[in-house]
């Protein structure tokens, strides 16, 4: 597979990154600010390398330029998320993204996180029981955790029972600064 990396800039939140191959999105990485002189330099992953694709990734960075038949989706798909950190009520359920080797529970999962409303929160054992799996919320945790659409499956609308819940390396703080922007207050 060749993919199309683009990166993006979301005023006032940082840098990320969007990988495509064709139309479809492969991987979603959320903004960060750039990293200055005197801040600390992110960790490199295990193994020693500073990629910051997953370590099991179906991505295979062989980089290609954008197909003159894909530049207008993978522009819109730029401009919404732009529109999304500038405060903008946004969907992404309009896009591609590719789920191929997810199990059927996964699957799932992710069909019931795109059915979580901008503006709105649900628990772990909510959104396992909206993907018909009452008794997996420790799962479906598991699944937001590996997350590679963070807003076309937002799991940051996906809150612990007894609070707001973790945001793996980005932090709770990003979380809460998500909800927010979305109106939601915890």
């Amino acid at each position: 597979m060749s993919v199309t990396r683009v990166a993006y800039a979301a005023e006032g939140w940082g840098e990320g990154e969007l990988w495509f191959e064709g139309p479809r999105l492969v991987w979603h990485e959320l903004p960060r600010p750039r990293p200055t002189e005197t801040s600390p330099r992110p960790h490199p992953h295990p193994g020693g390398t500073q990629s910051r694709l997953p370590l099991r990734s179906t991505v295979r960075a062989k980089r290609r330029r954008v197909r003159d038949a894909d530049v207008p989706m993978v522009r819109r798909f730029v401009h919404t998320v732009q529109r999304y950190f500038a405060g903008e009520r946004t969907s992404f359920g309009a896009f591609d993204v590719d789920l191929e080797g997810l199990t059927p529970f996964q699957r799932a999962i992710s069909d019931a996180l795109r059915d979580v409303p901008y503006g709105e929160v649900v628990s772990y054992g909510e959104l396992a029981r909206d993907a018909g799996y009452p008794n997996a919320q420790r799962a479906a945790g598991t699944f937001c955790a590996h997350n590679r659409y963070p807003l076309v499956l937002p799991c940051h609308r996906v809150v612990a029972s007894n609070g707001i819940g973790s945001y793996g390396s980005l932090g709770v703080g990003y979380k809460r600064r998500l909800l927010e922007l979305e109106g939601v207050a915890l």
